[in-house]
């Protein structure tokens, strides 16, 4: 079957399956939308359809935009992610925890703020909220176990609020919403909007569930959006624009930092985004629930795709598996053609003598330039992430990627500036194999 069929196939099964009054969804890649598609209903009552057009509450997909915006002011040499979170928000004075073991969920606070808060009529302002936390409790050591904790990602909407010196939903909305064009994402439910249901598990009746204005607690789960606004915003967090995150910041994102799932190895958490591994495939995203709304992200960092799927109801069926599936569905039937290679220009002074071949310990590493940039990697090894390197002065260089990530690659030249050899990470290279430590006299 084609991709459109396949994902055709896949929603309809879904909304059928597992009982979902209403089902959207796209696939998109760099090129744009692959597909999108929805089954049911946004509103039963009136019969309006769900569409790929339809909102949705995202839930804690929220989370990912506060991430973002926590890691903007870490950039800009506003905060530290090393410090303590009551550094930055006093109300929190009994809590250590860093704001990285927040963004991973790795600080051992309570799932959610002080008082049964989802028992009440209406959510803490944040001037009530603040006022609990000091009553919070710290359940887990730090980094002992993965908890998830929406007071944690609370309290990094706060840091954001004080250290940028105004509102963290103003700060979403221009810094990161606006330039990045997602119109259809937002606050509250505008446009046309899917209606919240509980899908009663004996019978084929829904009730409705109310719209839930999370208030002082918006940054961990509030936003509204569309199936082809997050996946927008996945291949942002793939590829970001400059102007909002580096590039070098949205890997760390997607960097391990701690397991959630320590039996099978399958799912683990970066800053602020989920990580899962399915086979040989390594994704990343996020899932979101609210009463009467379940969301999930999922996009693909090698194939390139994102997959968004938004339901309305509040339990029944598997958001997480719809979302792996779709975003694999369209890595499996659509890959992402690789960029053309193009020739570069002159080969820089500085490496002409280091590109080839060297060897240490009867191992060869072929040095060489790529992409505007040295590398190296073990013949051998084909498949494995290169080394890649970036200069620090005349002949020192850093390793900023793969192998050796960090260590130092130092050139050293006879005197008639010809190479003579290397040493990487302290050890010794040469252009043939030599027995260990044999050459070294003299150097």
């Amino acid at each position: 079957m084609t991709l459109e069929q396949s994902a055709v196939q896949m929603i309809a099964n879904a909304q059928v399956g597992q009982r979902l009054p209403g089902v959207s969804a796209t696939i998109a890649g760099p090129e744009g939308v692959l597909w999108e598609g929805a089954s049911g209903f946004a509103d039963i009552a009136s019969g309006q359809p769900a569409s790929p057009a339809t909102r949705y509450r995202v839930g804690s997909v929220t989370k990912t935009f506060t991430a973002v915006a926590i890691l903007r002011l870490r950039d800009a040499g506003r905060l530290r992610l090393e410090d303590p979170v009551s550094v930055y928000v006093a109300e929190a004075a009994s809590s250590q925890v860093t704001l990285r073991d927040l963004l991973a969920h790795a600080s051992g606070l309570q799932r959610e703020p002080p008082g049964r808060v989802w028992e009440q009529p209406r959510m803490p302002a944040i001037d009530e909220f603040l006022a609990t936390v000091g009553d919070a409790e710290a359940v887990l050591e730090p980094c002992e176990y993965w908890h998830y904790s929406n007071l944690g990602f609370v309290l990094l909407g706060e840091v954001v609020t004080r250290v940028a010196g105004r509102p963290y939903g103003e700060v979403v909305e221009e810094e990161i919403l606006r330039p990045l064009g997602l119109t259809q994402t937002g606050w509250a439910a505008n446009g046309p909007t899917a209606t919240g249901y509980l899908v009663d598990p004996d019978t084929d009746s829904v009730a409705v569930e109310p719209v839930l204005d999370l208030e002082g607690l918006a940054a961990a789960g509030q936003l509204w959006s569309t199936t082809g606004d997050l996946c927008r915003w996945g291949l942002f967090l793939l590829d970001p624009n400059p102007q909002v995150l580096r590039a070098s910041t949205a890997a760390e994102m997607r960097r391990l930092r701690i397991m959630s799932d320590p039996n099978r190895w399958t799912v683990g958490w970066g800053l602020g985004l989920a990580l899962w591994r399915r086979g040989e495939r390594f994704y990343f995203g996020h899932l979101g629930g609210m009463p009467g709304h379940r969301a999930a992200l999922v996009v693909s960092p090698s194939g390139r795709r994102a997959g968004a799927v938004l339901v309305n109801c509040t339990a029944g069926g598997d958001i997480e598996a719809m979302g792996l599936g779709l975003c694999e569905l369209a890595v499996s039937s659509a890959p992402a053609l690789p960029a053309p290679w193009v020739p570069s220009g002159p080969l820089p002074t500085e490496v002409a003598g280091i590109v080839g071949p060297w060897w240490s310990e009867g191992v060869e590493h072929r040095f060489r330039y790529r992409a505007g940039a040295l590398e190296a990697r073990v013949p051998d090894q084909r498949d494995a992430e290169p080394s890649v390197f970036t200069q620090l002065g005349p002949d020192r260089w850093r390793t900023i990627s793969g192998p050796e990530r960090g260590e130092l690659l130092e050139v050293t030249r006879d005197a008639s500036g010809a190479v003579r050899h290397l040493h990487w990470a302290t050890y010794r290279f040469d252009r043939e194999p030599r027995p260990f430590g044999a050459g070294a006299e003299g150097d």
